[in-house]
């Protein structure tokens, strides 16, 4: 059977910081006639299974660990007795929404997951949460970004980046090294593809992200904007 990729939108409120956001979230289920694994199950664990159908769920991989990306997880899990797998800095925020139980896998950078005859590559894609993770699969095109890499840009976290350097440094050094026509598949929002994107990474580097923010489009870029904001475009660099 040929692997394809499939999308369950599902909606819900998120609180972060004691204030709610409503989120549309999209799960993705990548597989074949038989057998599928299922990426950042938000939530409605009844209509991501419904998707699923009779197909067996060899994995449940959360890119990220915030509610958003976990919250029907186990569920999704326990029917086939499926492996849950994060990365291991993203546990504590795991515990937030489940607080008796642990994942089964803890992710590694370059790890690896097969399912229909393709294979999902891990990439520590941290900034949005210290364990963000996103999964390429070079035989469908596409990578699956968590919150990392949206059709607008970085992603963030109720309206804020929580560490932008590291964000950046993971899209230009790992996202950005993905030929062109790679699909953007991300937890929210519409699919774009890496070459979509990639021209405004300068821009981004530069500070105009957070010049947006603070409602200073009209300043001048940052003098030498990769040095002063730690942003390294080489992630192995010290």
């Amino acid at each position: 059977m040929t692997a394809r990729i499939e999308r369950v939108v599902t909606e819900g409120v998120v609180d972060i910081d004691g204030t709610e956001h409503k989120v549309e979230n999209n799960t993705w289920i990548v597989g074949d006639d038989d057998e599928v694994i299922v990426i950042d199950p938000a939530r409605d664990s009844e209509k991501i299974m419904e998707q699923v159908g009779e197909r067996e769920v060899l994995a449940v991989i959360c890119t990220a660990g915030l509610p958003d990306h976990v919250g029907a997880a186990i569920e999704v899990a326990s029917r086939d007795e499926a492996v849950v797998a994060l990365h291991p800095k993203d546990k504590p925020l795991w515990r937030e929404t489940w607080s008796e139980t642990w994942p089964d896998i803890d992710m590694e950078d370059d790890g690896i997951f097969e399912v229909a005859e393709v294979q999902l590559d891990v990439m520590e894609t941290p900034g949005v949460t210290p364990g963000g993770v996103s999964l390429y699969c070079e035989g469908l095109g596409a990578v699956f970004t968590g919150k990392a890499l949206q059709a607008d840009g970085p992603g963030k976290l109720g309206g804020e980046y929580p560490a932008l350097a590291d964000q950046l440094t993971s899209i230009g050094g790992r996202l950005f090294t993905l030929p062109h026509e790679t699909r953007v598949l991300a937890v929210h929002g519409d699919e774009v593809t890496i070459g979509d994107l990639e021209p405004h990474f300068d821009d981004w580097v530069s500070g105009s992200l957070t010049r947006v923010d603070a409602g200073a489009e009209d300043e001048g870029p940052l003098p030498n904007a990769t040095k002063t904001s730690g942003i390294k475009l080489n992630p192995d660099e010290d």
